[in-house]
């Protein structure tokens, strides 16, 4: 009864902090949202929403009144084959150039930066030649933070476990060892083989905490969390092309015979014209694919519904404050409900990319023995 009533604790402990994140969030989107409705007559829920998961040259912290709290990150620029450094503070949160450069505002590099000339009417105008950008912009500190958190976690665990050896774990040991087996026991070994899984087990850690971490992170309202680094698309695919290539260069003999030759498949489908080979070749370039995409519309969609939620109360608001006041308490109730299921899908997205490479790593070793 006592271990019970402490469970019990645990989870109410647990799930008031949860309603305090998603309500956190939800006050923090009402700031910047109604931040937007005094620049505009109108207030636009589309560019809300695209501000808030697309990345920044500057940290976006807070606003109050006119001022604006945010942690400027260094640009650095390639333009004419000279390196050209300097404070994102120098734009002025995008509204003013630096040095002949501008974060543009429209067209095709809106939201890049981009250099710019003087017209013979005194205007200024985008260059046609637009410059090589390695600045360390919103996502890229995102995801600096999360490399740096993962070696602190890990290195510690790991130290822990050369101190204590074969003793009950604790502290940050206990809270990560059930994950670290669950993903060794049952998506590494129940996918690959309790002979081979021990070379790709690294790599299934290191993608499955790196996701489930940085899910977590943009959940958070404040600095450092709040940034949509998953549902990026580049990130997501950086990722699914790590898995393709040690599925490619993986593969065993069998795996490519089965590819070029599929077995029990009529000759008149692979000769004259290669239509399986082609279609699995098909299917060896479109499962990575499948990975990115996955990750990426599933991150960025829950962030797209629970601002969408957000967003109904300026947009009744407009029509009549009173709808407005009255759409909060439904639009607020909906955005925790929001929260917490990111929080399940932040697990969820991290186990299925992990489960689906290892079942790639699994199928491109498997041995195929002749069936007689």
């Amino acid at each position: 009864m006592p271990f019970t009533n402490r469970l019990k604790n645990f989870n109410l402990k647990i799930f008031s902090v949860a309603i305090f994140m998603m309500l956190s969030i939800a006050a923090s989107q009402n700031v910047t949202a109604g931040e937007e409705k005094a620049k505009s007559e109108k207030f636009n829920a589309g560019e809300m929403i695209i501000e808030h998961i697309s990345d920044a040259y500057e940290w976006h912290i807070a606003t109050i009144g006119e001022t604006h709290i945010a942690i400027p990150l260094p640009v650095i620029l390639i333009y004419d084959g000279k390196l050209i450094t300097f404070s994102s503070s120098h734009f002025h949160h995008g509204k003013e150039s630096y040095n002949d450069f501008k974060i543009a505002e429209t067209g095709k590099n809106k939201g890049k930066v981009v250099h710019i000339a003087k017209a013979a009417d005194g205007k200024e105008i985008e260059d046609a030649k637009t410059p090589l950008d390695f600045s360390i912009t919103k996502n890229v500190m995102s995801l600096f933070i999360g490399v740096f958190l993962m070696l602190f976690i890990f290195l510690s665990i790991s130290a822990s476990y050369r101190k204590r050896g074969v003793a009950a774990p604790k502290g940050m040991q206990s809270l990560l060892e059930p994950l670290i087996i669950f993903v060794r026991d049952d998506i590494a070994k129940a996918s690959i083989g309790e002979k081979k899984y021990h070379k790709y087990l690294p790599f299934l850690l290191t993608i499955f905490f790196f996701i489930f971490l940085n899910n977590l992170l943009g959940l958070i309202p404040f600095f450092p969390g709040g940034v949509n680094l998953t549902g990026n698309i580049a990130i997501t695919m950086t990722l699914a092309i790590f898995t393709f290539l040690i599925t490619t260069f993986s593969g065993n003999k069998a795996y490519w015979m089965h590819i070029v030759n599929a077995p029990g498949v009529p000759w008149w489908l692979k000769i004259p014209v290669p239509l399986m080979p082609i279609v699995e070749l098909t299917g060896v370039i479109t499962k990575p694919f499948v990975l990115m995409v996955r990750l990426f519309a599933n991150i960025t969609a829950g962030h797209i519904i629970a601002l969408g939620f957000i967003s109904l109360i300026f947009i009744f608001g407009e029509m009549k404050p009173a709808l407005g006041y009255g759409v909060s308490v439904v639009s607020v109730i909906f955005y925790v409900f929001m929260g917490l299921l990111e929080l399940l899908v932040a697990f969820i997205q991290a186990y299925v990319f992990t489960l689906l490479s290892a079942l790639y790593f699994g199928m491109a070793i498997e041995e195929h023995h002749k069936e007689h």
